[in-house]
This record gives structure tokens, sequence and C-alpha cells, in this order.
């Protein structure tokens, strides 16, 4: 039974169409005959334009080194492929939707002249970071009167079922992964019986991510329970690069008076409910009063760009009176989209790392990162900042995690400490600086998080809860191996295989 359902599953049905796609694009080259010689040169000369164009505009010229080596050892169909990828994204009604109603959520976005006087008022010597954040990449500051901290999803999965009981208008889920199981099942069970009561459900996960854990008819399965549901950006055997820009943000938004993100996805392994990768080290961040707004617009910017039915013409009908609260520094939710010129997570981490004076400390589950962030973390260790990352001790991914390892000769070299998580595996992704700067989100120090993906974080500033972020890494070094340079040491071979291996690293 099994073997049957591997062969008639929609991963076999994939690997087959993009197979006879590539078969049929290189029929048709042949079947050009004479005129293929010409096509040739004409893709020849395209492919010298095509990498001086890529090195002249790239922002992270690592990612997209690639695509040079690609077409500079194979310039005829490496060209091709680009030049079929690039028209694809333009034609894309996918892409446009994303933004277009990207562009069209901005004015949702309040900027409050006080809060953001107050917020420099209070650290000067951060304010380029402040103005980036709400300026450059459009996120406004909120004054904090609430969020929690929770180091485990064991420990954040009660919060959440205990607060979508209390729904009385709205859930919203925007998940990467879900799948069935005593996790997602106990969401479900609740979501259900809301949905009878009259509250507006909606659940949105990521086609790609949720690929191995549902059926394809799943959305259509929560329809018929009454839970509105969209598949993020449903995959196309057809090339595509839209095909690569993947949901990887973990949002929930109860009555417009809550919300939820951090590292956690809806499955059972993010509750140590299933152990695949030994103990599971991840995180849940609960936010209250004002801020919530930011992650309400977040989803329904993606939601009525993707949904075919009726669409949310005027989003502050989500809006809801913050509670009052115990004012605790500042917060702001962000957003990150392969879809336009900012980098808005990597400069957030940059910033980061460019104003600690103390310490650092970093949680990611992958560390596959360019010389700029390198370069940065090296620095930051040499001004006297104590730089810490903490990375799995079990892999999730064997060969990502040996791209992983192999950076960390360079970072040990240069002041830079790497801890291993001896139980298992490290899905957080936090910084926390100086014992007033944190951020938590989903976004992994790599090219796929940094570059590719829709991503999602909460900036925090001067708030008395980031010594719980702080306490939870301390608690978790206790637990975690300090790796030596003697560990990094490499043969020969191996090494020039893991740098083969980089080269594709923008893609694991």
């Amino acid at each position: 039974m099994k073997i049957l359902r591997a062969i008639f599953s929609r991963t076999t049905f994939m690997i087959l169409m993009v197979i006879l796609e590539l078969a049929i694009f290189i029929s048709i080259y042949h079947w050009f005959g004479e005129q293929a010689a010409w096509i040739a040169e004409v893709l020849h000369f395209l492919s010298g334009i095509i990498v001086l164009s890529i090195i002249k505009n790239s922002r992270h010229l690592s990612s997209d080194m690639i695509w040079i080596v690609a077409i500079l050892l194979f310039p005829i169909p490496a060209t091709a492929v680009y030049i079929l990828l690039g028209a694809n994204m333009i034609g894309s009604r996918t892409t446009w939707n994303l933004v277009l109603s990207t562009r069209d959520a901005k004015k949702y976005y309040p900027h409050d002249e006080d809060t953001q006087k107050d917020l420099i008022t209070q650290a000067p010597e951060l304010r380029g970071q402040f103005r980036y954040i709400s300026d450059s990449a459009g996120f406004p500051f909120y004054r904090n009167t609430g969020f929690d901290y929770y180091g485990l999803g064991d420990t954040g999965y009660p919060v959440m079922l205990e607060e979508m009981k209390k729904a009385e208008k709205f859930i919203f889920l925007e998940y990467f992964i879900i799948e069935e199981g005593i996790m997602w099942n106990g969401m479900l069970e609740i979501l259900e019986q809301k949905a009878k009561e009259g509250v507006d459900v909606r659940v949105m996960y990521d086609d790609l991510g949720s690929f191995m854990t549902l059926s394809a008819s799943y959305a259509k399965k929560l329809e018929e329970k009454g839970i509105r549901c969209i598949s993020f950006n449903r995959i196309n055997p057809i090339l595509g690069i839209i095909m690569n820009h993947r949901d990887h943000r973990k949002i929930m938004i109860i009555d417009g008076k809550t919300a939820f993100s951090g590292g956690v996805n809806l499955a059972d392994e993010y509750i140590n409910v299933k152990k695949i990768h030994g103990h599971w080290k991840d995180n849940v961040i609960r936010i209250k009063g004002e801020a919530v707004w930011s992650y309400t617009v977040m989803f329904l910017t993606h939601w009525n760009a993707l949904c075919k039915g009726k669409k949310d013409e005027d989003f502050t009908v989500f809006k809801a009176e913050p509670e009052a609260g115990k004012e605790d520094g500042f917060i702001a939710p962000y957003g990150e989209t392969p879809l336009d010129d900012e980098i808005t997570a990597q400069n957030i981490y940059m910033g980061i790392l460019n104003q600690a004076n103390d310490y650092c400390y970093i949680y990611t589950p992958y560390l596959i990162i360019d010389t700029e962030l390198i370069n940065a973390l090296i620095l930051a260790a040499k001004h006297g900042v104590d730089v810490r990352i903490m990375t799995p001790g079990i892999p999730d991914k064997k060969l990502v995690w040996m791209i992983t390892r192999s950076y960390y000769k360079t970072l040990i070299e240069g002041g830079v400490k790497i801890y291993e998580y001896t139980p298992g595996f490290v899905h957080s992704k936090v910084f926390v600086s100086d014992d007033r700067v944190a951020t938590v989100g989903t976004v992994n120090l790599d090219y796929r998080s940094l570059y590719l993906h829709f991503e999602n974080g909460t900036y925090l500033y001067g708030s008395e809860k980031i010594a719980d972020i702080k306490q939870d890494y301390l608690d978790a070094i206790q637990q975690s191996h300090l790796m030596t340079l003697q560990e990094c040491h490499t043969g020969l071979l191996r090494s020039y295989f893991i740098a083969v291996l980089r080269l594709f690293a923008p893609q694991m």
C-alpha cells in the first residue's frame, strides 16, 4: 500500500512533469536543426550580457554565484533556463498579485511621530536602526504593552489553545507547515467549533512546506468544515522562479487583540510529541496591544493576493481596540518579501550586530551566510562583543549541516563562539543583544530565509522581558557543546566537496 501511495503521490507526479518539461525543451532545441547553431550563438552572446548584469545589479552576489558559474560552464542551457525563469517571474499572476497587494497594504501601517520621537530619545545611538525599520522597511513601532516569550513549543502551545478558545470575531493562521497529529488536531477542533459559532476562521499554509504532510485537497476539506483556506503559491510542475519563493511565515491572530509568532510550525515535532531529531528547541512569542495590528495587516495582505473569492476591501474592520497594559519598551513586527529590493531581515540582523557593545546571542537552525554577514559577525567579536551562535547538535538535513559546519572555522578564528545544542535540533531564530534589543521570528541565517522566502519577525527594544529571551539562551548553553578549531578540521577532498555544495547552498 505504501508503494502504491508513493507511485501515485504528488511528489512522483511533479518529478515526472519536470522531467517531461525538460525533455520537451531539449527536443524543441534539436527540432530547429540547422537553426540550432544560430540560436546557440545568440545564447552565447546573451550569457555574457547576463553574467555582467548579475554582477552589476546583485544585492547579494553570494546567492547569485550559482547562476554565474552555471552560465559560464554551460552557457547555452543555463542561459535558456535563466531567460525562461525570468519570463515566468514577470508573467506570473501570483507574483503581481503579491506585489500589488503588498504595495496597497502600506497605507494600513500607522507611523506615530510621538512614539518614534520617544524611542529615539531613549536610545539616540540606535536611531539609525529605528529609522530603517520604520522609514525604509515601512514597519511602525508601537509602545509595547504586552509580549511573552516561550522558549519551547511545548510551553507555548497550551497558551495558543487557550487564546483560541477566547475568540469571538476571527482567527487567522498563516504557517509554513501543517501536519495532522496531536498539535494540529487540537487546534482544528477549536477552529471547527469557532466556525460553527460564526467566527471568521481562515487558514493559509504553504503548499510546498506542507507538500509531504497534507493532501492536495486538504484546503477543500477545511472549507467543508466552514474554515476558509488558501494553499499558498500552489506548486506548479511548469518550471518557474516564483515556485522558489515560499511562505515561511508563522502567524496567528485572534480578534485583533492577540498574535502569536516564533519558529514553531503546526506539527507534532515542534512540541516534542514526536521526536525525529532529538529534543526540538523552538520558541513561541505572544503579542498583545497595538502591535497586533501589523500582524493582522501582514496576514490580510497575503490573503487578498491569493484568495479567489471576495477580497477584504477595508482592513480596518479587523482592527481592535487594544487592551490597556503597562508600557514596557517598544515593539515592531516586520515582514520580509523577496519581491522587492529591501533585504529587511538581514539589515535588521546586521543592525543589531553593528550596534552591539557587550554581547549578541544568536539561535539559528542553519548557518549558510554570505561574506557580508561573516565579516559583520567577526568584526563585532573583534570589537569585544561576546558573539555566540547556537546551531543544532542533531541535524535534520545532513548536507545542509555539512555546509553549516563549514563556516565554523572562519568564524571561530575571528573570535565568534559556536555552540551545538547537544540534545537535538535548534529551530529558533533569535538575536538578543545587550539586555535591550532582540528579534524573534522565522528568519534563519541562510539564503532561503534571507533572500527567497516570505518571512516575519518581531523587533523588541527596552522591554524588561528581553531578559527572558537572554535567560532561555543561557539555559540552552548549559546543554550545548562549544566547538573548537580542532573539531572543524576537514580533509582535502571533503573541503572541495563542501566548496561545491556551497555553490548550491542558495537552493538548499
